[in-house]
């Protein structure tokens, strides 16, 4: 009686060559490998609300004098100055940090240095 007759990937499978054949598979990039010249511009996260207790103080100023100007000039100008107040440390804060809250460099300044050391186009 004959010996029954397999597929080859079976002998190949139970000697153990299905191993040996197998290779990686090759990867082809759809693009260059290369970084781009500049990131995406990305929001920081919001920082915490400033002056909510002048703006909430002003508001009910104006509730209660059917939103006169005049009778709340005095909330009004201490809300305006922690506005101010409020800005100028957020521009002398951006100004003194390189890095974001987080440790990162924020999105501007990475596309400010990209754009002076670009990629290289050259290949070696």
């Amino acid at each position: 009686m004959a010996a029954p007759v397999y597929p080859a990937w079976v002998t190949r499978w139970v000697s153990g060559q299905w191993r040996q054949k197998k290779r990686p598979p090759v990867i082809r990039p759809t693009r260059p490998l290369v970084l781009a010249n500049k990131v995406a511009n990305r929001r920081e996260q919001a920082g915490e609300a400033t002056c909510i207790t002048e703006m909430s103080v002003m508001m009910a100023c104006w509730k209660q004098n059917d939103f006169n100007d005049t009778a709340c000039a005095e909330e009004i100008r201490m809300f305006y100055d922690c506005v101010a107040k409020a800005e100028k440390e957020r521009k002398h804060q951006n100004e003194n940090d390189a890095l974001s809250p987080r440790g990162n460099l924020t999105s501007s300044k990475v596309n400010k240095l990209l754009r002076r050391f670009p990629q290289s186009t050259r290949y070696v």
